[in-house]
């Protein structure tokens, strides 16, 4: 997979978003979330992050911080 540094790189046909922060060889990976990956060096930092079924993943996201944004707006008027 190559992806450039700093990038977002969505693969549609296994429907994964990753983001290459840094190159490096991955020595760990924690599952933060289900189908969500930090991938780290050997000196424990971020190199990336992969989002399995990243299409629900992003729908559900979205769905849910922008209703969680909307209402606080709606409250201030």
């Amino acid at each position: 997979m190559q992806v450039p540094i700093g990038k977002i790189q969505y693969f549609e046909e296994s429907d994964v978003l990753y983001y290459l922060i840094s190159e490096g060889e991955e020595e760990e990976a924690i599952e933060l979330a289900p189908g969500v990956t930090v991938e780290l060096n050997k000196e424990k930092e971020i190199i990336g992050i992969e989002i399995l079924d990243a299409s629900r993943f992003m729908n559900t996201f979205v769905a849910e911080n922008f209703q969680k944004k909307l209402a606080s707006i709606q409250r201030y008027r």
